[in-house]
Parts: structure tokens; C-alpha cells; sequence
């Protein structure tokens, strides 16, 4: 697996996002170390329960930069200010919305694609579905929460029917907050634009079980290397020349 950089790596540069009048909330660039070329950047948000300088974030982060994808992370407001509860959707989107644009500024040229980690996932789908966010050619969830746990149901997915851009899902076997199979019928529904990653064994945070055969660190390595391959393909994009 690509080694993972802490979340004040040289390699993530600070940044500032203007929310408005909400203020403003703190984000963190990451592009491939030279001479590679990035291929394309991720919008990266991150769970309801953790910042972007979650170990887990700074894995995707730092893993995606070795397979030539940047990211800029970002923090929604409510994690900003250190408060457990999450904003409501319309800060939010407005956080979602002030990171794509950022990117493009950024990184002009590169293809864009949003998303993130269970909540940060949601929003920026939610923020897609009412108002196509711009420059982005797909969403990547990481851990769609389709429901709270132990309590199926797929109302939270039904703002997905006006995503018209491709997405990509990654979940786990033993994802609580999303039951396989209800999971895979949402899916059917969206048809040639929703793609399914399944990983054996994992739960929403991507921990295995010792009996599954596999840890941690190899479900990451599988994790970054079918996101990368995916956005790839959305992209459109060839070898480096200076690899």
C-alpha cells in the first residue's frame, strides 16, 4: 500500500475556504510529488465524525497522490469549530461548493471528480443532485450512508435518480449504515451510471476482521487502486511522460 502521510505533510498545502457569511473553513491540497503529473483532482469531504486530518482521510489522500490524483480535503463548518453536530444540508452544500471551486482554480485543466467519506459523500452528491457542481464528471462515495444503523431503508438515496454523472460506490461487506442488498437494488435503479465496489468483510470504516485473511492496510491498497482505476477511466487519461 502507498505509505500515508500525516495530515501536515510538506506535500498537503494549507488552504482557506470563504464560505460567505458562514465564515470560513481550512483545506488541504495534495498533488503528486514531481516530476509526476496528476491526472485529475478529487474533491474529498470527509464523515460526520471526523476531520479532514482523520488518518483515515490522510491515507486516501496520500495513496491517491502515489496512483496521480490530487485531492483537496476540506472541513465542513461544524468541524471547523470543533462542534459534534453536523451542519444543516444548505451550509453544507455551500462548504461542498467552495472546495470544487477551489480545485478548479487550483488545478485548472484537470478533470474533477467530488465526493468523500459516509456524510461528505452525501452532501456533495445532495449539493450535485440540486445543482451540477462545476467541472466535476463523477462522484465517489467512500461508505454511502444509506441508512442510519440497524434501520434499513433507502430514502437517503433518492436524490441520486437526479445525479446524472457517473458514481462510484466502495462499500464494505459489514457496512451497518449500508445493507448490501437494499444497496444494490438503489443502485439498479441509477443503472449504467452507478458502479459497485464491494469489499469483503470490511465495515463503514474499512476495518477487517483478522479471520477475514486480509488487514487493514491491504483493504486501503484495494480501496485506492479501484478509485484511482476508476477516475482513470473517467479521465481519459494516458501514461505520464515523465514516469
Amino acid at each position: 500500500m502507498a505509505a500515508a502521510h500525516s495530515a501536515t505533510s510538506p506535500l498537503a498545502f494549507p488552504l482557506t475556504l470563504d464560505l460567505g457569511a458562514a465564515g470560513s473553513v481550512s483545506a488541504l491540497l495534495q498533488a503528486p510529488p514531481e516530476p509526476t503529473r496528476p491526472i485529475a483532482a478529487f474533491v474529498l469531504a470527509h464523515g460526520a465524525g471526523a476531520g479532514m486530518a482523520h488518518p483515515f482521510m490522510a491515507q486516501l489522500a496520500a495513496g491517491l497522490a502515489e496512483r496521480r490524483i490530487a485531492t483537496l480535503r476540506y472541513q465542513f463548518a461544524y468541524m471547523e469549530r470543533g462542534s459534534k453536530r453536523p451542519d444543516p444540508p444548505a451550509l453544507a452544500h455551500a462548504a461542498v461548493r467552495a472546495a470544487v471551486v477551489e480545485a478548479g482554480r487550483r488545478l485548472p485543466g484537470l478533470p474533477l471528480v467530488a465526493g468523500g467519506k459516509s456524510f461528505g459523500g452525501r452532501m456533495t452528491s445532495q449539493a450535485q443532485a440540486a445543482t451540477p457542481l462545476p467541472g466535476v464528471r463523477g462522484l465517489v462515495f467512500v461508505g454511502f450512508p444509506l441508512h442510519p444503523a440497524g434501520k434499513p431503508a433507502s430514502e437517503r438515496a433518492e436524490h441520486l435518480d437526479h445525479v446524472a454523472c457517473p458514481m462510484l460506490f466502495l462499500q464494505g461487506t459489514r457496512d451497518e449504515l449500508a445493507d448490501l442488498p437494499l444497496l444494490k437494488t438503489v443502485l439498479a435503479r441509477l443503472g449504467p451510471r452507478a458502479t459497485l465496489e464491494v469489499f469483503d468483510d470490511a465495515d463503514h470504516s474499512f476495518h477487517v476482521r483478522a479471520s477475514s485473511g486480509r488487514n487493514d492496510a491491504q483493504v486501503m491498497a484495494l480501496l485506492l487502486d479501484a478509485t484511482a482505476a476508476w477516475i482513470e477511466s473517467l479521465a481519459g487519461a494516458g501514461p505520464d511522460p515523465a514516469r
